[in-house]
């Protein structure tokens, strides 16, 4: 299956993840509305990464599950974890200057949503899915 993996520390890193994981997911045959859920949580987990952990990779990989195809956003950083999660998961709640609505935002766009955090860094898995009509 195909798979990205993308090196975020600065701006520009994340422009072209949120491209290439748009790229992957329409190649995937995922509709625009499905690409731009994907770019958008790509988007917003490249954004952490370089607000809250300063360097970081995010891996998108495409998923086979008997009748329905997925992508899957893997987003990593060796920053100092979040304090709270159930906090970093309310909306309209940030440790910065934004408007909080991140990583609660990734988790409804998506399907599937996991956060792992310690004070070594933090892991995020999103997976996104289609039913497949045809052979992909």
């Amino acid at each position: 299956m195909d798979v990205q993996r993308h090196f975020i520390e600065t701006s520009p890193d994340s422009m072209v993840s949120v491209m290439s994981a748009a790229s992957l997911a329409q190649n995937a045959g995922f509709d625009a509305a499905g690409c731009q859920l994907i770019a958008t949580a790509v988007s917003e987990l490249c954004n952490n990464i370089l607000k809250y952990a300063i360097r970081g990779q995010v891996m998108v990989r495409v998923l086979r599950e008997g009748k329905r195809l997925g992508i899957e956003i893997e987003a990593r950083d060796q920053g100092p974890g979040i304090q709270n999660t159930e906090l970093a998961m309310t909306d309209g709640v940030s440790s910065g200057e934004t408007l909080g609505l991140g990583l609660p935002g990734v988790k409804r766009m998506m399907d599937e949503f996991s956060l792992d955090t310690s004070p070594n860094g933090t892991i995020v898995r999103a997976r996104k899915w289609r039913s497949l009509t045809s052979d992909v």
